[in-house]
């Protein structure tokens, strides 16, 4: 099972500052539920702390971590690897940078926080659970550039994957597949300038138009592309009442 995983995204952290808010902004506009898991050895910060698991139709794909200080606010999605340790070091290789070392978490597996060459934050994990990768919870991930700058060679060597050339000429979502599976899109051109690359996850609700309905009702927002980066606005992208980016598919 695990090695099916190779390559994915397996898993969402959510690090947020008020996680009461988050929840209840993911439950109205996905319908997800929670289990609080406390912890006398919090992997985020030290000491004892509360992890809050995102349940969704009998899948666990996510988990919300709340934060006062933190380098990065936001998604971290995490990809499965045969190696955390060397795929640490390899990613130091090929200009990336480790903002968490490898570390342990109990009934998870072991995972590291890395940047990619461009800044964008991302996560790699060795899963020590047969759980498969969320479908539910989660579809394709999207990656935010500023303009044809997705760092082909770190992901290709890292995680084998496989990005279609970036052409000046087209605007819309570019695929990312792995094992020709297609697993994520870059969307060149979508940030504004002085903004770092980012990741964003495509939420899965059960209905977009009443999804759309409550992020304004939980004061979030609807994010601005051009038309051809989303076609026809069938997957807005939006921002949740702590600020967080993501992109609404539905199931």
């Amino acid at each position: 099972m695990v090695s099916d995983k190779i390559g994915r995204f397996v898993w969402h952290d959510l690090f947020t500052r008020n996680a009461a808010q988050s929840k209840s902004f993911y439950e109205r506009i996905a319908g997800w539920s929670y289990v609080t898991e406390h912890s006398m050895e919090f992997a985020w910060g030290g000491g004892q702390g509360d992890y809050i698991l995102t349940h969704s139709e009998g899948e666990a794909g996510a988990g919300f971590v709340e934060l006062n200080d933190s380098e990065h606010f936001g998604w971290m999605p995490y990809i499965e690897v045969h190696d955390v340790d060397a795929t640490a070091e390899r990613a130091l290789e090929l200009d990336g940078t480790v903002t968490k070392a490898p570390f342990e978490v109990n009934g998870v597996g072991r995972n590291c926080l890395l940047r990619d060459p461009n800044g964008a934050y991302i996560g790699i994990t060795r899963s020590s659970h047969q759980y498969p990768a969320p479908a539910m919870q989660f579809g394709a991930e999207f990656y935010l550039a500023l303009k044809d700058e997705f760092p082909t060679e770190f992901y290709s060597d890292l995680f084998g994957w496989r990005a279609a050339p970036l052409d000046h000429t087209y605007k819309g979502p570019w695929p990312i597949l792995c094992a020709g599976i297609e697993i994520g899109f870059v969307l060149a051109g979508a940030l504004q300038g002085g903004t770092i690359p980012s990741w964003v996850p495509g939420i899965r609700v059960p209905n977009q138009t009443e999804a759309l309905r409550q992020v304004q009702k939980m004061k979030g927002s609807v994010v601005n592309l051009k038309d051809e980066q989303l076609e026809d606005r069938r997957q807005p992208m939006v921002v949740d009442s702590n600020g967080t980016l993501s992109v609404l598919m539905t199931r």
